[in-house]
């Protein structure tokens, strides 16, 4: 049994709900924008429109990589007969072998369709954005040698981190994340057709779908993953049920009050202990970065904020150049308590 953000995952661009006109402009052909706005779904939709209905023949293949200082990496990917799925950055500073290596096994097979029709294989690459500043370089030189026999699509949150030249060889499509009338729209038709309980009154109706699309901030994906939560927890939804929240967003915003309440050694020395447990529960530290300093720009002074925004901007910097995570967080928490102190 599938969850319903995959079990009603629209296949073609005609059957997506919002945002017609991107899906028009990628009829006649890629694509960044915030998580949950409906990237990869807009491209997996794009290469159906393509090659038919054995994009959806998914396969995952197991690759093993060897470094240069002869280390193994075992790295998966996604595949249907017409195109690859990737993730390069989950290799962290070794994603550059995969950029070269695979990609150019990629290029140097046969091509996927003898009839001609199709002479090019669609390789996926995720995170581009997380992608090394190494494999960005090996992209391009990839992108300039192989455009015949492969087409990349590089999905993106943000396009601040991708090399000048590897933006000037592509086509960039921003997906916005999706409106709460969007959002309220696309839970009203998943609720006809799970026949989900929901009060007989229209307004009453609307109050809660609108409820759950707030509560997910505009990502798609965790409303639909919320609303299907919220269903299998009660027998009947009521604007009165409450709506799901994360833990460990939770655990964030109570470290932001202690860090704007107490600023000292011993709340610095604390506050590795949450991040190591939240990064050992897989939340990235970019994501603990961003959710910290918005919950901390709700809790200080205005005149504190600026400093606040540009300390975020450069440890968020120094977590994409850096390997160890948990010092730069810890930098920023300390820099913070700083800030505030004088500010106060």
């Amino acid at each position: 049994m599938s969850l319903w953000v995959d079990k009603y995952r629209p296949h073609t661009l005609d059957t997506i709900d919002y945002h017609f006109d991107v899906s028009k402009r990628l009829k006649a052909l890629v694509v960044y924008g915030p998580s949950g706005a409906g990237k990869k779904t807009r491209v997996i939709a794009v290469l159906h429109e393509l090659f038919g209905a054995g994009v959806e023949k998914m396969k995952i293949d197991v690759r093993t990589f060897t470094t240069s200082t002869n280390r193994k990496l075992e790295f998966n990917v996604v595949s249907s007969p017409y195109h690859m799925e990737i993730t390069p950055s989950d290799l962290g500073n070794n994603d550059r072998v995969v950029i070269q290596d695979l990609l150019k096994e990629i290029a140097q097979t046969e091509q996927v369709d003898f009839s001609g029709k199709h002479r090019f294989k669609v390789v996926i690459i995720n995170e581009a954005d997380s992608l090394s500043r190494d494999a960005q370089a090996a992209l391009r030189r990839t992108m300039e040698k192989y455009s015949k026999n492969i087409r990349l699509v590089l999905i993106s949150n943000t396009t601040s981190n991708i090399i000048a030249p590897i933006k000037s060889r592509t086509l960039l499509i921003r997906i916005s994340a999706p409106n709460l009338q969007d959002i309220t729209k696309i839970l009203d038709k998943l609720s006809e057709k799970q026949e989900v309980s929901l009060p007989s009154s229209q307004e009453e109706r609307e109050l809660i779908l609108n409820r759950v699309a707030i509560a997910s901030k505009r990502n798609l994906r965790r409303a639909l993953l919320n609303f299907e939560a919220l269903v299998m927890q009660n027998q009947e939804l009521k604007t009165t049920t409450p709506m799901i929240t994360l833990d460990w967003e939770g655990v964030i915003l109570k470290l932001a009050s202690n860090i704007s309440r107490d600023r000292n050694v011993a709340r610095i020395s604390s506050s590795r202990t949450v991040f190591y447990e939240l990064i050992s529960h897989c939340i990235p530290p970019k994501l603990i970065l961003k959710n910290l300093t918005f919950d901390l720009l709700k809790l200080v002074n205005d005149n504190i904020k600026p400093s606040i925004v540009e300390l975020a901007s450069i440890f968020d910097e120094r977590l994409s150049l850096g390997t160890k995570s948990i010092f730069h967080l810890e930098g920023f928490v300390a820099k913070t308590m700083v800030a505030i102190e004088k500010g106060v």
